[in-house]
C-alpha cells in the first residue's frame, strides 16, 4: 500500500522552538498531516533515535509514516517506515538493498537528469520523489536555486513516480504549488513555526482545489 504523501511536514527543531517537536507534531497530526519526516542535521545518532521512537509512539496510532532524513541507520535501528535521501547521501539503489522490499524511500530532484537517472533504476527502487525547492526557501542551508512553478510542473510531468514539493511553501503559495500536478507538498516553516500547527495544516490541504 502507497503512503499517502499529501502534506507532509518536516521536521525543524530551531522552528518548533520551545513547544518543541513532540508537541509540534501532535497538534499536526490533529490538522491532517499524512507524512513526517524528522530532518535534524546536527544532532548525533543517539538524539535522532530517542526522538523518532518518541515520534513513532504518536504517529503509528493514527496509521501516518514516519521517515528519517538522511539517516539510514538510524531509520532501520529504530524501525521507522522509510528514509529520505538527496543527492549527496547513500545511493537509493544501496539502500533499497539494505532496506528491503517494504521500506519506503523517498529521493530529492530539482533537475530533468536527476529524474532520468531514478528511472534508470530496477523498478521500486525510489517510492517517491521530493522536487524542488519550488520557492526560496531558509530552512535548508544548501538549498539550490529555487525552480518556480512552470518548472516544477515540467519535471512533474516527465515522471510516473509520486511526487511532492518542497521548498518555501507556505499557507500564501501552496494552491499555486498543488496546481503543478504534485502528490503532495511538504513543509517545514509553515507548521514548525505556527503558532497554531493544527490550524496550519487543516489550511494548507484545504488550499488543494
Amino acid at each position: 500500500m502507497k503512503p499517502d504523501l499529501s502534506l507532509y511536514l518536516v521536521t525543524d527543531p530551531a522552528l518548533c522552538g520551545k513547544r518543541g517537536i513532540l508537541a509540534t507534531v501532535e497538534a499536526a497530526v490533529k490538522g491532517g498531516i499524512t507524512a513526517v519526516q524528522l530532518r535534524d542535521k546536527d544532532a548525533p545518532a543517539c538524539e535522532i533515535s530517542e526522538l523518532a521512537l518518541a515520534l513513532m509512539e504518536i504517529l503509528k496510532v493514527h496509521g501516518i509514516p514516519l521517515l528519517i532524513n538522511d539517516r539510514l541507520d538510524v531509520a532501520l535501528a529504530v524501525g521507522a517506515d522509510g528514509v529520505h535521501l538527496g543527492q549527496s547521501d547513500l545511493q537509493v539503489e544501496a539502500a533499497r538493498k539494505i532496506a528491503g522490499p517494504k521500506f519506503i524511500i523517498g529521493l530529492s530532484v530539482s533537475q530533468n537528469e536527476e529524474i532520468t537517472k531514478a528511472h534508470s533504476l530496477p523498478p521500486d527502487t525510489v517510492d517517491y520523489l521530493g522536487i524542488g525547492p519550488i520557492f526560496n526557501t531558509s530552512t535548508k542551508k544548501d538549498a539550490r536555486v529555487p525552480l518556480g512553478l512552470d518548472a516544477t510542473a515540467k519535471l512533474r510531468s516527465s515522471t510516473q513516480l509520486p511526487c511532492i514539493g518542497i521548498g518555501g511553501i507556505n499557507i500564501e503559495n501552496a494552491g499555486s504549488a498543488w496546481s503543478t500536478g504534485l502528490d503532495g507538498i511538504a513543509v517545514v516553516s509553515a507548521i514548525c513555526a505556527s503558532d497554531d500547527p493544527k490550524s496550519a495544516a487543516e489550511a494548507l490541504l484545504s488550499s488543494r482545489s
